[in-house]
């Protein structure tokens, strides 16, 4: 299988093979009027496979003059400081909120390893600081021309609150991040990835609307590839984010504790999945994507720091 597929003139997909799996991570190539532009570059251990990418596509890694992060999660641009060694012309763009996290990587450093352990090295590699004359913010309402392109960013919190999509209103194209939540491929079936800390349903919500409302053709997203039917899929999401939210709180109220929640979230939610792959390996495939853990803690975080009178 191929890591990079075209998926329209000027625009590709990239596999990363993600502890060896591959269409789990997502990135995409825009190139074009002598630019070349990345969204999302994904996380550092996957940086040589996203160089070999690069180069697949025809392509090489000292072109690239933009790197555009809908959000700084580990995934999605872990690899950002250390990819701009191999891109001396290329600029970071990623919005105020999230820029102090690439900026510094010392604090995400020092989490994410509380959480990983001895695993941080093999599932993210290095994480780099990125230079400050080599980054741009972007907010919302920005237009950013890029590859021959007009791109809007839309600022979209609720997974993150430093989340933005970026819109090619000319071709239809959106790149959601993971405001469009988890579906991989060959799977019907859309998973909502809730990790902590910035975990908020009412603004997901109405992040959602806003992306439905700007009416795009394809949603292409980091977990991964293109959906093209955006209602729909974003119903989808909308019901399981909102009742998995609620069993979490049922399970709070009754006085479980995290693991037992986990559990039980687990047992509720598996055979549905299981039902709708036809196979068990596509519940290995979801959990790199988004695990059961994180999303557990997402919503208890969520409902002890938003509505602690409903627990």
């Amino acid at each position: 299988m191929s890591a990079v597929i075209q998926l329209s003139p000027g625009t590709w997909q990239v596999s990363l093979p993600f502890q060896g799996e591959p269409e789990i991570i997502g990135s995409y190539l825009l190139a074009g009027g002598n630019e070349l532009a990345i969204i999302d570059p994904g996380p550092g251990s996957m940086l040589e496979h996203l160089l070999a990418a690069i180069r697949e596509a025809g392509v090489e890694p000292q072109d690239v003059t933009h790197i555009l992060a809908t959000h700084v999660h580990l995934d999605h641009a872990g690899a950002t400081g250390s990819l701009i060694h191999h891109a001396p012309k290329a600029q970071v763009f990623v919005h105020g909120l999230g820029a102090p996290h690439l900026l510094d990587t010392t604090k995400v450093v020092a989490s994410a390893s509380r959480i990983f352990g001895d695993r941080m090295q093999s599932l993210w590699g290095a994480i780099e600081s990125t230079p400050k004359e080599r980054l741009s913010i972007i907010e919302d309402g920005d237009t950013l021309n890029v590859s021959g392109r007009r791109l809007e960013v839309h600022y979209t919190p609720g997974h993150a609150i430093h989340h933005v999509i970026f819109f090619d209103a000319h071709s239809g194209e959106l790149f959601a991040g993971d405001v469009a939540g988890v579906r991989l491929p060959g799977v019907d079936y859309v998973r909502p990835p809730t990790p902590p800390p910035d975990l908020d349903l009412e603004a997901w919500s109405k992040s959602m609307e806003l992306v439905k409302s700007l009416r795009p053709d394809v949603l292409y997203i980091g977990h991964f590839g293109a959906v093209r039917n955006a209602p729909q899929h974003f119903e989808r999401l909308r019901e399981k984010l909102y009742a998995w939210g609620d069993f979490v709180l049922g399970a709070m109220r009754d006085g479980k504790d995290e693991a037992e929640i986990i559990n039980m979230l687990m047992e509720q939610t598996q055979p549905e999945l299981e039902r709708a792959a036809g196979d068990h390996h596509a519940l290995v495939r979801y959990e790199i994507a988004t695990n059961y853990p994180m999303t557990v803690q997402g919503y208890m975080r969520y409902w002890q720091k938003k509505h602690p009178e409903r627990i």
